[in-house]
């Protein structure tokens, strides 16, 4: 746990504590005077930039109530602020609690208002820390802290009144169901029944008590005060007493040390039990907190940046044994590779020496693959065709001529001035004629004949037209009708008849078809 400066301060005088590993320390004692304000700007400077908490136990402390309309969220909360400002228009140190909803009506929202009414005896001390620049984590209400102690003794009644001696004088600190509803701080000795009697009877004033109540008292007292206590505190019909030593108090909180090892006092529980909780300030600070925000910041930053070093180097840490792991495997496999090259070496000395590279021959098979399933043959244009016939039974071939289309393909041609009987110089042939790296288009002169329906040129003319039209449904393939069966153009006279022959013998049904296709 980190070291905190805790600050007691009363009307007449400034405790400050130090706080270290659970134990307290102190305190030294400033008086509310300009030399005392002087004195701890030396001592906040001599303890550096620790956090600080201030409780206030002051007279000068007002508590109100009120019923307000239940608002859920920003509206609920300015509708509170409103309220607190026109309740305590003087001082900033002010706050509304919701303690809870009505049980009668609308069920309105059950506030209380309080602050100290006098900001002028805390003005000095917190100018002081901000002048010093000391992290100032909240200001507090030893009335709203005395609710930690009783949730730690774990009592709860519905009417009580927790009494307690602290350095600002006797603290009187009502609770209505567990939440605080009124306290009065008693300066200079005074009696305990008798300040009693006077406090029960204002509550009953303010129907906070009704007057068959009960109101259960509770004294927290040093040890060596218990007897007399429970001499002169005496019950009656409507007050019942219950004296705790301070020691047992102490024990219900958890380890309560002092640097001196003294007996604890109602302000050391106090203290105790702030610096062990912790809670957010009982009053907003303004612009007062800001050093304080800083100092969250720059804790946040030095816990990431440890956060980021301690992965970084786990990180490293794998990436080593990773590369070791890495570097070992390197060396197994070089290992195994020497061993299967010379195992390699050894069978290949007792074979015949190879024709050509092993490289080169394997080039050759791949080219040869590559020949065969993508070369210029025209099995595929005649399954084509014959998939079509199928189709057109009345359709015969008379001729076919393919050929492989080869852009920039060179002829083969004889040397100029050769001497006669010189063999003929041959081009080199083109890798694109044997399909490298793709096949080339192909081309396909079709020529062919009509048998059935010689005598009806509707029929023949059909017949051409499917057949076509089965050959350009294959994709990449397009199909262009290079001469008909007959001459079909409107300034041409037919004659004769369908399937009759002419002079020669040529036969008028048929046609010729042009295929290209593109693999």
């Amino acid at each position: 746990m980190f070291p905190k400066q805790l600050f007691y301060l009363t009307s007449d005088q400034l405790q400050a504590w130090q706080w270290r590993d659970g134990t307290l320390a102190g305190p030294d004692v400033f008086p509310a005077t300009r030399a005392g304000v002087d004195d701890f700007l030396d001592y906040l400077d001599a303890q550096g930039p620790r956090p600080a908490w201030l409780v206030a136990d002051l007279i000068e402390e007002d508590f109100a109530r009120a019923l307000l309309p239940h608002v859920r969220g920003r509206a609920g909360h300015l509708l509170r602020a409103r309220r607190l400002a026109q309740q305590y228009r003087d001082t900033p140190l002010r706050t509304a609690l919701v303690q809870g909803r009505s049980s009668a009506g609308r069920r309105d929202d059950v506030v209380l208002f309080t602050a100290l009414t006098n900001p002028a005896l805390v003005a000095p001390w917190v100018d002081a820390l901000e002048l010093m620049r000391t992290p100032l984590a909240g200001v507090y209400s030893t009335t709203l802290l005395s609710r930690l102690v009783l949730e730690r003794l774990n009592v709860r009644r519905p009417h009580l009144l927790l009494v307690t001696r602290q350095s600002g004088g006797l603290r009187q600190t009502y609770f209505r169901d567990g939440v605080v509803k009124f306290s009065r701080l008693v300066q200079g000795p005074a009696a305990i029944p008798a300040e009693t009697a006077r406090t029960q009877q204002f509550l009953t004033s303010v129907h906070l008590l009704e007057r068959a109540d009960v109101l259960q008292v509770m004294v927290l007292a040093p040890d060596a005060e218990v007897d007399d206590l429970m001499a002169c505190c005496t019950d009656t019909a409507t007050t019942l007493y219950r004296i705790v030593p301070l020691g047992e108090a102490a024990r219900a909180l958890g380890t309560v040390r002092t640097a001196d090892g003294a007996a604890p006092t109602a302000d050391v529980l106090l203290l105790h039990a702030l610096a062990k909780n912790t809670p957010a300030s009982h009053y907003p600070l303004a612009d007062k907190d800001r050093y304080y925000r800083l100092w969250r910041m720059r804790l946040s930053l030095f816990a990431s940046s440890a956060v980021l070093t301690v992965a970084g180097l786990a990180w490293t840490v794998a990436n080593l044994a990773g590369y070791g792991i890495a570097t070992g495997n390197t060396d197994a496999l070089r290992s195994e590779t020497a061993h299967y090259r010379s195992a390699y070496g050894a069978s290949m000395a007792n074979m015949p020496p190879a024709l050509d590279r092993t490289v080169n021959m394997k080039a050759a098979v791949q080219i040869d693959r590559l020949v065969a399933q993508q070369g210029p043959w025209p099995t595929r244009m005649m399954a084509l065709v014959s998939a079509a016939l199928e189709q057109s039974p009345q359709i015969r071939i008379t001729q076919l001529e393919w050929r492989a289309s080869v852009p920039g393909a060179a002829t083969t041609t004889t040397a100029i001035g050769t001497a006669a009987g010189a063999p003929a110089v041959v081009a080199p042939v083109s890798s694109l004629a044997l399909g490298i790296p793709k096949a080339p288009p192909q081309t396909l002169r079709l020529q062919a004949e009509v048998l059935a329906g010689q005598q009806d040129y509707r029929a023949v003319l059909e017949s051409m037209n499917a057949f076509a039209r089965q050959l350009a449904a294959t994709p990449r393939v397009t199909v262009e009708i290079a001469e008909l069966p007959f001459d079909v153009r409107s300034n041409v006279k037919l004659s004769g008849s369908a399937g009759g022959t002419v002079a020669g013998g040529e036969d008028r049904n048929k046609f010729t078809l042009d295929l290209v296709w593109t693999p």
